[in-house]
């Protein structure tokens, strides 16, 4: 091994960023305020979805029966070995594209570097980790972007297609509906802890294994007529996603905490009061629209729910008729611990989420 090589693998990535993986975004409220325009913009017709709902791609009609999904994603080091950083973002930037009930063509990939603190031998690993979940994917990484930054950041412009009738957007659940979710929380609780030095190895594998896990159920969840609405658990966590999908479907969602899948490990971090930043202020953007019933642990709860996922589960919602064909599926799929629902979307109320135990 040569001297440079034996650098290189000492780096520790997440200690050149700030944030880390989907807990670098935007709040939800400073982003509201950013995203105010005042311009007005033509209506397109084939613009299935745009700007005007949260939701996780744009969606374009070819008027063909088939639309375009178009998506782009990126963040700063989430974990410091460079190759799975780059397989995590891209596994997250493709899941935008199976959130709406897809199937990715393509990916362009985004790269920021900064070239004179980083060796490019970083570089060059963090662009085959995203090319390797690509190839997992069934799509060719086809080219990209680069700009030196004064901080590591990786991510995928990604193009894919969906029959328009099996289209998921996240404002369509109906009254009525249960809701499901696809993978356990509390990854951004663990990286903050390998952040700090403290996450032990077992814990650390299978925060890599659950982040570079490709959602690739959406495509067949979007060919089931009786799932109403879709989207996947990201930065804002599992409360900012399900009040996306709550608001734009004028309705309110009942949540049972203790049937909600937590990573192993996650709550004895809880316990010490590690979890990142984004958690404080993901919950100070939307704590008055959520209510909890008596007998919920509220701290604990107050950790793990507003907890930023990074290439999270799918969130959606299912009609009663079709409860059983998702159990079914998620079996087939390997999912057999997300087969119970989580909730059900009730008539709005004075609250957005309540909260039961």
């Amino acid at each position: 091994m040569n001297a440079e090589s034996s650098t290189s693998e000492s780096i520790k990535l997440t200690q050149y960023s700030r944030g880390a993986g989907c807990g670098c975004k935007i709040s939800p409220k400073i982003l509201d305020e950013i995203l105010k325009t005042n311009i007005s913009i033509p209506d397109d017709k084939n613009l299935l979805v745009g700007n005007s709902s949260k939701d996780d791609a744009a969606v374009y009609d070819m008027g063909n029966g088939m639309a375009l999904i178009s998506t782009a994603d990126f963040f700063m080091p989430i974990v410091d070995d460079a190759f799975d950083f780059g397989r995590i973002a891209a596994a997250n930037s493709i899941s935008d594209v199976y959130a709406m009930g897809g199937k990715p063509s393509m990916a362009i990939a985004i790269l920021g570097w900064p070239v004179e603190k980083l060796p490019v031998e970083l570089a060059q690993k963090v662009i085959e980790g995203g090319r390797t979940i690509c190839k997992d994917a069934g799509i060719p990484l086809a080219g990209g972007h680069s700009v030196d930054s004064t901080e590591p950041i990786f991510g995928l412009a990604v193009s894919g297609l969906v029959n328009k009738e099996n289209l998921k957007k996240n404002n369509t659940a109906e009254e009525g509906d249960w809701i499901f979710l696809t993978k356990p929380l509390g990854v951004g609780i663990l990286s903050t802890a390998q952040k700090r030095g403290l996450l032990k190895d077992e814990h650390l594998q299978i925060m890599i294994e659950q982040m570079t896990s490709l959602n690739k159920i959406g495509g067949e969840l979007g060919k089931i007529k009786g799932v109403t609405a879709m989207t996947d658990v990201t930065g804002f966590g599992l409360l900012g996603h399900l009040i996306e999908m709550t608001e734009g479907s004028g309705l309110t969602a009942e949540i049972s905490y203790n049937k909600i899948a937590v990573v192993n490990g996650v709550k004895d971090f809880i316990i010490q009061r590690i979890f990142p930043d984004a958690t404080t202020r993901n919950w100070n953007s939307y704590y008055e629209k959520v209510r909890f019933e008596k007998g919920v642990n509220v701290m604990e709860a107050f950790t793990l729910l507003p907890d930023p996922q990074t290439n999270g589960g799918l969130l959606f919602s299912v009609k009663g008729k079709a409860k059983e064909e998702i159990i079914t599926l998620l079996k087939k799929e390997g999912l057999t611990t997300f087969i119970e629902p989580i909730g059900r979307f009730i008539a709005k109320g004075e609250k957005t989420i309540e909260v039961k135990k």
